[in-house]
């Protein structure tokens, strides 16, 4: 998540140059709430490419019914059941550091560790519709939330 900075604009100030507060601008009516569609997330470890070039920021998109159902007449897939989560991913992430047009070959070269957040990341966002985790601090044992989707200490 990313903070926001608030703008000031002419209704901060009174146009005349007096002391007094402008009358209460009527907000707009609140709509349905959106849905989230796209989720940032980031790798563990990376994603190195030919050029040596590491990507661990990277976006992944909600999966359709047509994202879980063409890989299952995929021949990789056939040939190994196994290769069905390369194939689903590689349909749904976005990006990948730089990388627009990710490829089964390139989650083919992830890590162990990054495929395994990404199996995770994955079923959180369509199972669950967030890529929150709730989690035990080891020392006090209290209980929080934690975004997977990344970020840096302190950010919120």
């Amino acid at each position: 998540m990313r903070r926001r900075t608030v703008s000031h604009t002419a209704l901060d100030e009174p146009p005349d140059g007096t002391d007094s507060v402008p009358a209460a601008v009527p907000s707009a009516p609140a709509g349905p709430p959106r849905l989230q569609t796209e989720f940032s997330f980031e790798l563990p470890r990376g994603y190195v490419d030919e050029a040596g070039t590491v990507h661990r920021d990277g976006s992944m998109r909600l999966a359709t019914a047509r994202d879980e159902l063409a890989p299952l007449v995929d021949l990789r897939v056939k040939d190994n059941p196994a290769y069905l989560s390369v194939v689903l991913l590689s349909m749904v992430i976005t990006r990948l550091g730089t990388v627009t047009d990710v490829r089964a070959e390139q989650v083919e070269r992830l890590f162990a560790s990054d495929l395994a957040f990404l199996q995770d990341f994955y079923r959180r966002i369509n199972a669950e519709g967030h890529s929150r985790a709730a989690v035990t601090c080891p020392h006090c044992a209290s209980g929080f939330e934690v975004d997977l989707a990344g970020g840096r200490p302190g950010e919120s």
